[in-house]
Parts: C-alpha cells; structure tokens; sequence
C-alpha cells in the first residue's frame, strides 16, 4: 500500500515516502503529541496475512526495542490501525554508508571513526542477545550525530534455533549500482555481506555479524566491495572460496594493522576471526591513536582462547618493528629519489589544448601515477585524455568532450571537470561522466577528502562547496564589492577545514590587491597571504606560487595558514595564463610535478564560411573572440576580444581589415549591439556594473544609461528595429533573465517575459514583432519564439540542444547553434500567427558556445564565426621530486 500526505496512525501524520523494501514502507511522519518528526515503519498489505513477515516484523520491534543505544536507531512506538502494523521510529538525517561509498572510499580519520561507532552499537546488541544478520552499508545511517544500525527485520536471538531459510529476504527499491542483489526465497541476507556459514545455511552467530562487519570495512577502506560476481551464485562461490584483493593494492596508504584486521574479520573459519565487536572496537581504536600520533601501526592477533594472548602480542610487536623498518626504507627510498625532468608530447596527431576559457590543463593524480590534459585534432572539438605515466599511451575518455579545468579526487579514481554549462565528474573506468550542477565560465575545483568539492562556478563569482555527488552549490563567502571580481582556482588544504584561491578584479588587472587568500569553511577566516598575478597550489609543506615570471616556493603551515622562511626559487617556468589568473602547473603529494612550458596563446580564429560549411575568408588572426555582431550595412564587425585579463570591444572593417578600439577605460566592456543605423553601439562596462552607449566611429564619450550595485549585467542582446527598445541579460551564471531598456536611459527596466527565469540570448526579428531567445526545459538550452510584447504565447523552434538565435533578414530563417554545427529552421509569421517549419544542418562548426561566437549576413548566404584554432605541439614537462632543489 502507498500512503498519502496527511493519512494519520493515531497521532502520528504521514508527511512523505522515505523508502520501500520487500518487508516494509517507511514514510516521513510527525508525532501531533510531541511536535517531532518520527520515521513510520508499516508492514505492506500483501504481507499483513503472511505469517513469516508478521513474525519478521514483531521480531524487529522487540528487538530494537530491547536496544538502547546512540549508535542504533531508537524504536518509540509500536502499534496496529485498520489490520495495519506500523512501527514508530527515530527520525535520521543524513545519508547511508551505501550512497556515502557510491563517491568512492573514506579517509582513513573518517573511516576509523565511523567503524569505531558501528562496533559500538554492535557490540551492544551481540551483548543484549541479538545478531543483526543482515549487516551492510545500506543499514548504516551516517548521520551528525554519528553511525546509527538500522533494520533489524532480520536479526534473531543469539541463543535462538532458528532456519537460515526463509520464504523472504530484504529487497530495497533502489538502483541495482547502489545497493547489491538480495536472494529472495533462499538464505536470509545480502549475498556480497554473507558470512560463509550463512551462505551454506548454517546457524548465524556474532561472528558471522563480524565477517559482513570485515567486508563493509573492506568497502569503506578501497570503495570496491570485497565480494563480487555476475550472478548470486558467483558471489557465493567467492564468499567460500576466495579472499579479496588486498586492501593495499588499491590503496596504499592504508594502515598495515587496519588491513590485518579487516583480514581476520574475514577469515572463513569463524573460530578464527574476531571473537566479538568489542575486540574490534579496541583495535580500530588503538590503530586511531597511532594513525593520529604519526607512528608505525602495531599489530594485534584474533585471539581465539586466552592462552593464546601472550603469543600474538609477541608476534605483534615483532610485526611492529617490521612495519617500522618497511616505512623507513620507504623515507630512504623516497629521499634518494633523483631529481628528473623527463618531456611529454601530446598523443599521435593531437594538439595539447591547455590555455584559454575552454582549455584543459595538465593535471596530475595525487599519487603521482595518471596524468590528465585536454587535446583535439587541429579545428576539431577538444577532449579530455588520461595517461598511466608507467604507460606510452594516453586514451581519450568518453563523454568528456569539450572537457575544461579537469581536477582529481583524492584516491585519484575519479575527475571533476566543467563543460559551457555544466560542473561533471566521471569515474577513470566509467563509460559516461554524470553532471553535478550548473557551470558558466567554471574557474576550478578541488575536490577534498571529506566528499566535497569547492569550485568557482563561473567567472564571475566567489567560491562555492556542494558535495561530490551532486547538488545545488552553496557560496562561502561574497565577492568584496567594487575591490574584487572573481574569486578562483580553489584548492583544499590537507586539513579538509581551510583552502586557497586567487582573488582578481577584471576592472584592474594589475592591482596590487590581487593575490592568493587563506580562508577557512566555516568562514572565521578569509586573510590577504601572498601577492601574486595568478594561483597558489601547496605541497610537500610549501606554498607554490608565481611570481615575475618565476615560480617560488616558500614554506607553509596549511593548518594555521603561516609562511615561514623566504621564497625559494624553481628551475621551472610554466605557462602563465595571464587573461585567466592562473599558472598551468599541477602537483601530486609524491614530489611528481607537469607544467606547460612558453607563452599562453589565444584558441580562436575569425573565418567567413558559406552555406555548405565551405571557408571562404581567414580574418584577424589568432584571439579568443566572443559576441560577433554584424553591422547593420553587413561591413563591419563588432566583437569582444577576450584574450586579455580585461575585455575589450573592437570594431573591424570587414573591407580594409582594419580594426579600432571602442573604448580605453571602463575596465571589462562585453556585449557590443549596434543600433538599427549603425552609428551607434550599446554595451556594458566597469565588469557588469554598467550600460552604456557610444558613437561606433569612437570619439565621443560614452553615455551611462544604467548602473547596478552588484555587477550582474551579463550583456546588451539586441536593439529593436525601431530603436526604442534595448534588451539585456541579468544575473549570473545561467540564472539570467531577459529585460527591456529604453536606449535613452528614461524610464525603468521591465522584465521581457515576465516570470518567465532562465531566458537569455534575446534576437529581434527584422520586423520587431518577435523575438526569438534561449531558455532551459528538462535542463536542455532550447530556442525558443515569442511575441513582443510579451503575451505568455512561445513556440519551440530547436529540437534537442540549441543556442545563440540569428534571424535572416527577411525574418523566414532562424540559426542556431546544436553544439556539434549551425542549423536552419524555416518559419511563418505573416499576421498575428507563428509557425515552426522544416529545419536543416546545415554545417558543422565547432564553436565554444560561450557567447555569440557567430552571425549570419542578411540574405542567409554567409556566415562569420569564431571558430577553435590549433593547439599546441609543445611538449609538456614532467619534474620527479621536485622538492629536492629546495634543500641544496
């Protein structure tokens, strides 16, 4: 049965499904009596006459009702309505330890501390008589207030004769790549978590909890489960006969003694492992305590029997002197590492694409083995590749086209990137990337232990933190008015509570305010650290940065944020990418470093193309163009030049190829729209603060027709064939909307399609009677047409994916951009009627789809676009233990 919001068990009132399983609905509910909100357990109606499920179901009321502890979640009521059982519980708030692994393993401190509270309320209820049975991440709650055991449907009396078979068995109604298979009409359980002795039908005990307790730990330690096949009968077959992979092996850096325990908890013999929760408790603690003093591990025996004690704390301390010796060879081996630099060309017939807004520069995994760098085929789209450095080839990964600013998570499984409008992530061995947000301009992430990422949105904004596996970003701190722009390039420090980033402002580009702050997630701290044109990265115990076309390192405490010593200079000069504030240089936590090497080059080219896609005219050279607008006459050009930290508006004669600057101050002017005759151009200025308007022949000063306190002009669109109507875009990101100013700067602004949000790229029609303009549905950039004024009506032209409308100039054509090429819609709009008709592909084109990169002669013959231009076939430069010319 599903209950509906309101439906009422005695005082408690159903607010919302929170999850259904083969033995119960639970529902989101409120206690009338006691104002609080309570988790409502009911036994489904198919079942209410199934005496094996009413037996399950009493037996997890008395259960949890026998357990009183903070690490096992409180049972308050018990009761049956109309012939419906229902089980009143605490309400928990967080996530399951199951959906926390789908982001990959946990840092040892967190892993430790989790497993310690499991143990605990383990421990609890194998002393109160009761085995859990069906032990898994997804009945674990991690919640603020710790780890909480849920589901106790199929635990039993630790003294009880009871059949492992049963007519029933857990089935939670979740995706199958985030909770593992259940045999339903066989043993009681989750296959990958069985014991082996619940596998063959024995009698399950305590020990059998502390094998499924071993193979979640094994989980939490490598994000793998450590028992896996095709089918049930696979996973049993490797339960019985096989061990998992060690955990060191897929990370190794977990502590020796945490993956002897793990070991022991798994050994198939149950007189061999791990006699109870308590004794694993004891030892994760003690492993806790050293992994927090910095000291070798020591090692602890599973003892079966008393006797035994003596010998496995001899062995322990014979282990202990061996781990110790293990990590000093290990420092030896690392201090006598030589200093090498050794080049890395782009793959066969690629171009690297690493500088510019749509670049992908090199980055290198924290353990120092993979390397990621965007490339492309010369005028082809880009693409993200990732290369095993103990490999010769690199392989491109699928779904990462137009994959900008890659950066690592901490296991080095797994990428962050941006695209135009997104923020993704893909997993190295995963066939498609999954989206975390939405991304304008993204200015770089970092992507912490603690399963969160902090990333610079878009170009424009301050930094921003959202959890790895999604979800709305939420902002650390605001930009400081007139005196900062962006805010970017966020890196985590080790400490998972502070990070850094570059703090630019585009309207003074070489202010002395500039540079990298240290500031702290909870926001007490957000300090001025070190003058510098570009980012920070920290490592080995320095603060990396560039400065005067040098780099230095400098030595840093990340955990109170304190230079000490004097900067230290590198033999190294990466590429300093001026116009985005940030040094192309990356660094693992194993002494690896990569860099660009020479000058940051521009990644576009201006091209006249026709119909077919032919080329028929090269102009203007190499630059990063944005906002191409023809002139009214089709024999100029007004664009936005990008390739310098503050953009610049030009105007370019399309018959003397000569070109002129339209402004020498108001810091970032963008969005040049010329007015209906020609003489005029509308743009914005002083970085989204203002909009102005100017003589397009220069001269005359400029004329300030509106001015905003918070600097989210994102550009002029469009001026009306009449030439009393200016339209804009506002806000930030792509929440923009539309809005209307008469040129003459009277009158106040009036939103074009009312609470229409998300509107953008707004295009009259030659006619001035529509207006064609993008916003979003199901998430998908669509063109879309309306009516001006605004009347509610609008008509879908783009199918798919579409971008950046132009109008032909008789008004019976619309283009847009698709993302793969230019495309052209036929349409009717005779009277007061509108009609879609026969779109064509016309060309490919690859385009940065950044901002109007193209436009369209009146006549629909010509197009003249800012396409993507070569890359570079310099090599990239690969330094091992680099931190070794600071101590000559």
């Amino acid at each position: 049965m599903t209950l509906t919001s309101g439906t009422k068990f005695g005082p408690y009132e159903i607010q919302s499904p929170l999850g259904a399983g083969g033995m119960g609905e639970v529902y989101r509910a409120k206690d009338l009596r006691l104002d609080r909100t309570v988790a409502v357990k009911i036994l489904p109606g198919h079942l209410s006459d199934n005496p094996d499920a009413k037996q399950r179901f009493d037996r997890e009321a008395r259960t949890i009702s026998s357990l009183n502890h903070p690490n096992i979640c409180t049972l308050y009521d018990v009761g049956q309505q109309e012939g419906t059982d229902f089980l009143v519980m605490e309400f928990l708030e967080g996530e399951t330890l199951a959906d926390r692994l789908r982001k990959g393993p946990m840092p040892i401190a967190q892993l430790l501390k989790c497993a310690i509270e499991v143990c605990d309320g383990l421990d609890r209820a194998h002393r109160s008589g009761v085995v859990h049975r069906d032990l898994k991440p997804g009945n674990i709650m991690l919640t603020k207030g710790g780890a909480k055991l849920m589901d106790f449907g199929l635990a039993k009396a630790a003294v009880a004769s009871a059949s492992a078979v049963s007519s029933l068995s857990m089935t939670l109604s979740t995706p199958a790549q985030s909770h593992p298979l259940t045999a339903e009409g066989t043993v009681v359980g989750t296959f990958q978590y069985m014991a082996p002795e619940q596998v063959e039908g024995r009698e399950a005990d305590a020990r059998s909890d502390i094998f499924s307790l071993g193979a979640v730990l094994y989980e939490m330690a490598t994000g793998k489960r450590a028992f896996e096949g095709k089918s049930a009968a696979s996973t049993m077959a490797a339960i019985l006969e096989r061990d998992p992979a060690p955990i060191s092996t897929i990370q190794p850096t977990t502590p020796p003694a945490l993956e002897r325990l793990v070991k022991t908890c798994l050994a198939k013999d149950p007189d061999e492992r791990w006699q109870t929760a308590h004794d694993v408790k004891l030892q994760l603690k003690q492993i806790a305590d050293v992994a927090s003093q910095s000291s070798a591990a020591v090692e602890a025996v599973a003892p079966k029997k008393k006797h035994r004690l003596a010998i496995a704390w001899a062995v322990a301390a014979f282990a202990g002197l061996v781990a110790l010796a293990a990590i000093t060879w290990a420092l030896m081996a690392e201090k006598s590492l030589p200093l090498i630099r050794a080049e890395i060309a782009a793959p066969e017939g690629l171009e690297f694409n690493i500088s510019g807004d749509i670049s992908g520069p090199p980055v290198i995994s924290p353990d120092g083995r993979k390397l990621v760098f965007s490339a492309r085929k010369s005028g082809q789209a880009a693409q993200l590749f990732v290369r095993d450095l103990e490999s010769v080839t690199a392989r491109p990964l699928p779904g990462t086209e137009d994959g900008r600013f890659p950066f690592w998570s901490p296991d080095s499984r797994s990428l962050g990137f941006f695209t135009n409008d997104k923020l993704k992530r893909i997993d190295i061995d995963a066939s498609a990337p999954v989206t975390l947000c939405d991304s304008t301009l993204g200015r770089g992430g970092s992507w912490g232990a603690d399963g969160n990422i902090l990333a610079a949105i878009s170009y424009n904004t301050t930094i921003a933190m959202l959890p790895a596996s999604g979800g709305a970003p939420h902002e650390l701190s605001k930009l400081e008015g007139t005196k900062y722009s962006s805010n970017r390039w966020p890196t985590w420090l080790p400490d998972g509570k502070h990070y850094l980033y570059v703090a630019v402002n585009h309207s003074a580009p070489t202010s002395q305010d500039t540079g990298v702050f240290y500031a702290s997630v909870d926001g007490k701290e957000n300090r001025f650290l070190v003058h510098t044109f570009s980012n920070a990265l920290f490592a080995n115990g320095y603060l990396i940065f560039e400065r005067e076309r040098t780099l230095l390192a400098q030595s840093f405490d990340p955990s109170t944020g304190k230079l000490s010593g004097e900067p230290k200079t590198l033999a190294e000069t990466p590429q300093v990418d001026a116009s985005l504030w940030r040094t192309n240089l990356s660094v693992s936590t194993n002494g690896m470093m990569i860099y660009a090497s020479g000058a940051a080059a521009g990644g576009q080219s201006l091209a006249w193309y026709d119909r077919s896609g032919k080329v028929l005219e090269s102009l203007a050279g190499l630059g990063s163009f944005q906002e191409v607008q023809l002139s009214p006459d089709n024999k100029k050009l007004a664009l936005t030049d990008v390739n310098t930290v503050a953009a610049n508006i030009w105007v370019y004669d399309l018959t003397t190829h000569l070109k002129n600057r339209l402004m020498f101050s108001g810091g970032v002017t963008r969005g040049p729209v010329w007015s209906p005759d020609g003489s005029r151009i509308a743009f914005t200025m002083n970085q989204g603060a203002s909009m102005a308007i100017k003589p397009s022949a220069g001269g005359a000063p400029e004329q300030t027709i509106l001015t905003v306190p918070d600097h989210s002009l994102s550009g002029v669109t469009t001026w009306s064939p009449d030439g009393r109507h200016l339209m804009y875009q506002q806000g930030y990101g792509l929440e923009l909307q539309l809005s209307l100013l008469d040129p003459s700067g009277q009158g106040k602004p009036q939103a074009f399609a009312g609470n229409d949000m998300r509107t953008m790229s707004g295009q009259f029609s030659p006619d001035g009677r529509w207006v064609a303009y993008m916003a979003f549905m199901n998430s998908q950039p669509q063109i879309f047409v309306a009516p001006f004024p605004w009347t509610g009506e609008k008509w879908q032209v783009s199918q798919g994916y579409g971008i950046e409308p132009r109008w032909r100039g008789d008004g019976k054509e619309i283009y847009y951009f698709d993302s793969s090429g230019i495309v052209a819609v036929q349409v009717e709009n005779s009277g007061n009627s509108f009609a879609v008709g026969t779109a064509t592909q016309l060309f490919p084109l690859a385009l940065p789809g950044l901002s109007a990169e193209y436009d369209v002669t009146h006549d629909g013959k010509r197009f003249i676009a800012a396409t993507q231009s070569g890359g570079s076939t310099q090599p990239l430069t690969l330094v091992q233990n680099w931190p070794s010319q600071l101590k000559k």
